[in-house]
């Protein structure tokens, strides 16, 4: 049995009844999360997904992490493929009732990874020039957007952790910027998908960054000017299924 399913009683809905396809392992994890107006993320999203919002805000979150441990199930997990840097953007919208990510890109630092992504989970990875280490319990983190498809987007940080490590409660902010259970895409005949993932409760801190550099959110029109939202996680173990047309 896979680690995260040794716990399923906080998940918002059951599991799938099909075996999943391949699990993850994500470390170092950053969640840095502006709001943002409802009107200017409407005209970002499909139509046929609505806006999943706190208290009447949006919120777009750029995620950098350590992706590592990518295999397919009963399989062993390829050196060449198994471990990068990646870094997602990303917002939260809902299809019958079950709120999930959207995201606006993917960056990984693997070539393989970023197509065969795009191939099966129809999702808008980008190749990129990434960098992350640890300096002391601070994170180093780099990446520039070399993907042809993309427009040079970069992202610079150092942070790290702060404090207890705690569960978000149901509810909270915390909870809804974190504790997600699904992605969706849109497949090109336009078709929505949804992708389940399953994983224990997010262990979170508080967290400090400090951004040099960020224009991951340029390329769609936003500006991310004002302080974000912030919790880290060192490690997440995750399962994932494959994309279902909804």
């Amino acid at each position: 049995m896979h680690p995260a399913l040794k716990c399923l009683n906080h998940r918002p809905w059951a599991l799938p009844a099909a075996p999943w396809i391949m699990a993850q392992n994500w470390h170092d994890l950053l969640f840095a999360h502006w709001p943002v107006p409802v009107a200017a993320m409407r005209r970002l999203v499909p139509p046929e997904l609505e806006l999943d919002c706190f208290e009447g805000r949006s919120w777009i979150g750029i995620v950098p992490f350590r992706m590592a441990g990518v295999r397919l199930r009963a399989t062993p997990a390829p050196p060449w493929l198994s471990a990068f840097p990646e870094l997602n953007v990303r917002t939260y919208v809902t299809i019958g009732g079950k709120p999930g990510v959207w995201f606006f890109s993917l960056d990984a630092a693997n070539r393989v990874a970023v197509e065969v992504a795009r191939l099966w989970f129809h999702l808008p990875y980008f190749r990129a020039e990434m960098s992350l280490s640890a300096r002391g319990t601070e994170i180093a983190y780099f990446s520039r957007r070399i993907d042809s498809r993309g427009q040079g987007e970069r992202f610079e940080a150092s942070y790290a952790g702060e404090g207890e490590k705690f569960h978000a409660d149901r509810g909270t902010l915390d909870y809804f910027l974190t504790e997600r259970y699904c992605l969706y895409a849109q497949a090109r005949d336009g078709a929505m998908l949804r992708g389940e993932i399953h994983h224990a409760p997010w262990e979170l801190q508080r967290a400090r960054a400090s951004v040099s550099v960020n224009t991951m959110a340029e390329s769609f029109g936003v500006r991310l000017a004002r302080e974000p939202v912030l919790h880290f996680s060192t490690l997440q173990e995750v399962i994932v299924w494959s994309p279902q047309r909804i």
